[in-house]
């Protein structure tokens, strides 16, 4: 086993190197070009997330398809993952980070908007999508698109499942002295409850779930940046010229350069938001919309709620933190957090665990949807139930058994994932640009789409 893990390391060191950090972010700038800088519209996207269109073909609302993707976006990362670049690459890794979000909203919305594009209905009248519906039907590579399923449903045992249920079983260990299996039966069940009732139930909680657990946890930043105003603005000086010149952060940073607050910045916002991935754009698929592009800025919208804002208050929050008790270490980006919300009178600690409890939960939920989504493109619906027992034995399993080398394979596929994605966003941009054009650039919002499939 040990051998074993040492290759995923090294093939997961490989495939999250600088290639795919560039070709992802690289992907991110293209589109938001082509496409001629879809951010601009991040409000009538919000405006259009609120908004129900029942006449519309699809089976959940767009707030749910949202909810549901953010649910799986939103996680442990954004809390644990951006201090954990802040440790390595220094207060500049924020800016990058940021960056990625904000580029990375073009990646997304060209993702929902060929989910929507080329998904399908069944007998049953559900529909169905995702990249790789888009690259059998958009682009004709059926073996592609059996790979991106395949991926998708090993990652949804990892990252999406196993993992979370871990992080959740030893954060709840150490906090209450609850034992890990109590933990596992427990979200064991209420995962089951959940996700046996379909994507339907699934968006419905997730609609509830994610509002209020993001609401409660940027409460929580905020409240700290109160607490450190005096630094809040040297903070944001002290982000914005270390991105650049790494020496300005000084102290124990000094070892930081350019290309290491760039890499593990990047690379946080990209794991962090998906965008790119592959993953967000089967839930969309789900949606009732009138047209792809209406989903589609819909879905860019996941992004920037993600990135562009918790992660950003995040790392606000961590380098305010660091100026302000300059006596706590850095080196540790989970100890780092820790620090940082326990200057919160009394409820800091608590905060912060409810808030790494519910951001796990939720990816639970919303990797559990992209699994079996993968798993019906693969062998049909009559596996779905099968499926489902399957996840919510492996929970049980993820919250008792130690998960190194499930991380690792993990992170692979979630690389592997990628990949076929990407092929498809870019073979495809020119659909992408002319579907953009007519709905989006000719204010035919409200259009209905006539094609069907």
């Amino acid at each position: 086993m040990e051998t074993i893990n040492d290759v995923f390391v090294v093939l997961s060191k490989f495939l999250w190197g600088w290639p795919m950090i560039v070709l992802l972010l690289g992907t991110h700038i293209f589109l938001t070009f082509r496409l001629r800088i879809p951010q601009r519209k991040l409000l009538t996207g919000i405006r259009l997330s609120v908004q129900k269109d029942r006449q519309a073909s699809g089976d959940i609302s767009q707030f749910g398809a949202l909810a549901t993707a953010l649910a799986a976006t939103i996680g442990t990362g954004n809390i644990v993952g951006v201090a954990t670049a802040v440790a390595l690459g220094g207060p500049g890794a924020v800016l990058w980070c940021w960056l990625t979000g904000v580029f990375g909203m073009s990646t997304k919305y060209a993702e929902g908007l060929l989910a929507v594009k080329f998904r399908v209905k069944d007998s049953n009248g559900r529909w169905y999508g995702g990249p790789m519906y888009v690259l059998e039907h958009g682009l004709g590579m059926k073996w592609f698109a059996v790979l991106f399923a395949v991926f998708t449903a090993l990652a949804s045992f990892g990252l999406g499942c196993t993992v979370q249920a871990n992080s959740i079983a030893l954060l709840t260990y150490e906090t209450f002295g609850i034992d890990t299996w109590i933990v596992g039966l427990l979200v064991c069940v209420i995962t089951g409850i959940v996700i046996l009732g379909g994507v339907k139930i699934i968006a419905r909680v997730c609609s509830i779930l994610v509002p209020f657990m993001a609401l409660f946890y940027v409460v929580g930043c905020i409240t700290i940046l109160c607490i450190n105003s005096a630094y809040v603005l040297p903070a944001l000086q002290l982000i914005v010229e270390s991105a650049f010149r790494p020496d300005a952060a000084g102290g124990g940073f000094v070892g930081s350069t350019v290309m290491m607050a760039a890499r593990y910045g990047i690379a946080r916002g990209l794991f962090s938001n998906e965008s790119g991935m592959g993953s967000a754009p089967i839930v969309a698929a789900a949606a009732q919309t009138r047209n792809p592009v209406r989903q589609a800025l819909v879905s860019s919208t996941g992004t920037f709620w993600d990135t562009v804002v918790i992660c950003a208050l995040t790392g606000l929050v961590l380098v305010s933190s660091i100026l302000a008790y300059p006596d706590i270490s850095y080196a540790d980006g989970a100890a780092l957090t820790k620090v940082a919300f326990s200057k919160i009178p009394y409820v800091g600690a608590p905060l912060l665990t409810f808030g790494i409890l519910t951001f796990a939960f939720s990816t639970i939920l919303g990797w559990s949807y992209y699994g079996e989504s993968a798993v019906n493109y693969l062998e049909g619906r009559r596996t779905n139930r099968f499926y489902r027992v399957l996840y919510i034995v492996a929970l049980f399993f993820g919250s008792i058994i130690n998960l190194d080398i499930i991380w690792n394979i993990a992170d692979c596929m979630n690389a592997l994932m990628a990949i076929p994605n990407l092929v498809s966003l870019l073979l495809l941009s020119g659909t992408i640009a002319r579907e953009t054009k007519k709905y989006l650039w000719s204010n035919r919002l409200d259009e209905e789409e006539t094609e069907n499939h």
